[in-house]
């Protein structure tokens, strides 16, 4: 068996044969759906508008053979995880991809009305906690398993412009690191992925400007899928932080490994 099928074949047996994606019409989540589409994985596929998310779902079914469930959910709307939850009730998912969470506010703190900022944190925060909580329970039973957060370098350090979109991805990336710690005696694999500026059409639509060093969304889910073995935090070099991304990476990951075995001697955990 080639090289590369061992590992197609190793990586459905340990995140298939379900994964479900959340943001997955375009951009970073339809690179993700096609990439773990040619690795074999049934995808649920969950975006806001059905158009493209069901002429993707088709895309895939006939190009690999696989099998898809969609959902058009608006992820800023109360209840939304649980309807993602329902969507995908009676698979065996073995990967949750997060990946909603782009702000389509472009605005100043007290620019836009406080609903703006209360949706985005619902989206952004309560829906990825109630989804990675729904998805984790059973990959703990079944002790295998993936979780990837797309958090941003906006979240590294508060953000003027994006300082409510900046602090929920800040939560995202130590909510990955966190569970990562927790999980992975499970045999769950936990990323974050701090994601620099993508050419993606979410980011076309607010923004014209040519951006040097912009990172294509393919390069970007193939490296994701790779480090997730590894977690918990991917930095991907980018803005003011470019230079040391791998610094700060393994200094988070260091930390992260110091204070898990600071809790089990403070609370005597095995």
């Amino acid at each position: 068996m080639p090289h590369s099928e061992k590992s197609t074949t190793a990586f459905h047996r340990r995140y298939g044969p379900w994964a479900v994606i959340t943001g997955a019409s375009d951009g970073t989540g339809a690179a993700y759906a096609r990439q773990l589409a040619a690795k074999g994985l049934n995808l649920v596929l969950i975006a806001r508008r059905p158009g493209p998310l069901n002429e993707l779902a088709r895309e895939l079914e006939q190009q690999h053979g696989i099998s898809t469930r969609t959902a058009n959910t608006d992820l800023y709307a109360d209840g939304a995880a649980d309807q993602v939850l329902s969507v995908a009730q009676g698979l065996n998912v073995g990967l949750f991809v997060s990946n909603a969470g782009a702000d389509t506010n472009d605005k100043e703190f007290l620019a836009a009305p406080l609903d703006a900022w209360r949706q985005l944190i619902n989206r952004n925060v309560l829906a990825v906690t109630e989804l990675a909580y729904g998805f984790a329970g059973p990959m703990r039973y079944r002790r295998r398993g993936g979780i990837i957060l797309m958090s941003s370098a906006a979240g590294l350090g508060g953000q003027p412009g994006v300082a409510v979109y900046s602090s929920t991805k800040a939560y995202d990336l130590n909510l990955a690191e966190g569970l990562w710690a927790e999980l992975k005696e499970y045999g769950i694999d936990v990323l974050a992925g701090v994601c620099p500026v993508m050419e993606t059409p979410s980011f076309r639509r607010n923004h014209k400007a040519e951006i040097p060093g912009i990172f294509d969304p393919e390069d970007v889910v193939t490296t994701l899928l790779e480090r997730l073995p590894d977690g918990p935090t991917h930095i991907f070099p980018f803005g003011p932080d470019a230079a040391n991304a791998s610094t700060i990476e393994k200094a988070r990951r260091d930390r992260v490994v110091v204070v898990a075995n600071l809790v089990k001697q403070l609370f005597h955990k095995p």
